[in-house]
């Protein structure tokens, strides 16, 4: 049976359901890292631009979105920036379990499914909810990797169901210096 599409996930209804406990399973988180590049520099302040990702509406991210987000932005700005010229942090973790209540199709179905009847779900993923104009990725870098940092942000963007915006949050000053901003 194929995955429903991600637009039956992407709207933020009801309660959140994250109880582990009574779920039969949970498949495994997607993401394999939060944190990438050089850490230990963006920690302690090195990098003097920051540049941010959010959303522009409430809607709910898929784990698999999110790790094709990192991946394309990582790869993105490692390409410009090298292994330390950048730190990458992904801000959101998906808590949120998703459920779908299987439908049999085809024929005999009507003998094999029950319908709504105790219809449950199984876990089929999980997802993040995110909140409007949230932070889902930052970028630290230096002011000479702005724009590759500005362009992977830009991709990972693509991968969300919603529309994003770009935002510098910290270095403006050295970016206006050199005509990036």
């Amino acid at each position: 049976m194929a995955r429903k599409p991600a637009k039956m996930y992407r709207q933020v209804k009801g309660q959140a359901y994250t109880r582990r406990e009574y779920t039969g399973g949970v498949p495994n988180n997607r993401i394999l890292r939060y944190h990438m590049g050089n850490r230990k520099a963006a920690e302690a302040g090195e990098f003097e631009v920051v540049v941010e990702l959010t959303v522009n509406n409430a809607v709910q991210i898929r784990h698999t979105a999110l790790e094709a987000a990192r991946q394309v932005s990582n790869s993105t700005i490692r390409e410009e920036a090298g292994e330390m010229g950048y730190a990458l942090r992904i801000h959101k973790y998906p808590h949120n379990i998703l459920r779908e209540n299987k439908q049999a199709t085809g024929a005999g179905a009507d003998r094999v499914s029950l319908g709504m009847r105790q219809s449950f779900g199984k876990n089929v993923g999980t997802a993040a909810r995110v909140k409007k104009n949230d932070v889902i990725v930052s970028v630290h870098t230096s002011p000479e990797h702005y724009l590759a940092a500005r362009d992977s942000l830009r991709k990972a963007g693509m991968k969300f169901p919603s529309s994003t915006t770009i935002r510098v949050k910290r270095g403006h000053e050295q970016l206006r210096e050199l005509g990036l901003f």
